[in-house]
């Protein structure tokens, strides 16, 4: 059984293709603000968030708690989440017409021990469009999404290409996670457990 740390509906889905049998505990642990580089704030977040709930719930019996932690990197500065619509506007002007980086930071903590890892993707926006952005602003799908938008939604209308793994922009690389459980020997084609 792992215990996914997310409320994030897209986080369940993705998991779910892996075939495992998950629960979802929401954690409480807070995320780590700017100052630290990108690798490292997602890989802490991550980490944070799955040790919250792997001592909250307690690791379960051959399974795992898994934390992921997703950031929008544009010019080597993560963009947060926004904290209104005025921001939201702000993030995605500036992200309009680049390519910038989505840094998925994955962590399971199992009995046996602690395992990180970081998926990397490169994503293309589309150029500036005052209408496109009015509209997309208006959905307020922003909310609560790093760099303002969910490539998964709405959001898709603003991107024009994804470089790497699609599943990592969308906030949990399952290639990454697989490898994990895997390694961990808690994935569905594993031999057996190893914690």
């Amino acid at each position: 059984m792992i215990v996914l740390a997310s409320r994030s509906p897209q986080r369940r889905a993705l998991l779910g293709q892996l075939g495992v049998e998950f629960r979802v505990v929401a954690s409480a642990f807070e995320e780590h603000g700017p100052g630290s580089g990108p690798r490292e704030r997602v890989l802490a977040n991550a980490l944070g968030k799955a040790r919250d709930v792997a001592t909250r719930t307690g690791v379960p019996a051959g399974g795992a708690g898994l934390g992921a932690d997703t950031e929008v990197v544009l010019d080597g500065h993560t963009m947060g989440k926004p904290a209104d619509r005025a921001d939201a506007g702000r993030m995605l002007r500036a992200l309009a017409g680049r390519e910038h980086m989505v840094m998925t930071g994955v962590a399971l903590v199992t009995s046996a021990g602690e395992r990180t890892a970081v998926a990397v993707a490169g994503v293309a926006m589309r150029a500036a469009d005052a209408e496109i952005l009015d509209w997309y602003l208006a959905t307020g799908e922003w909310r609560g999404r790093a760099g303002g938008y969910a490539v998964q939604g709405a959001g898709a209308v603003l991107v024009t290409g994804i470089t790497g793994d699609h599943s990592a922009v969308v906030g949990l690389p399952v290639p990454l996670v697989a490898d994990l459980l895997g390694a961990a020997g808690l994935a569905p084609w594993s031999p057996r457990p190893l914690v």
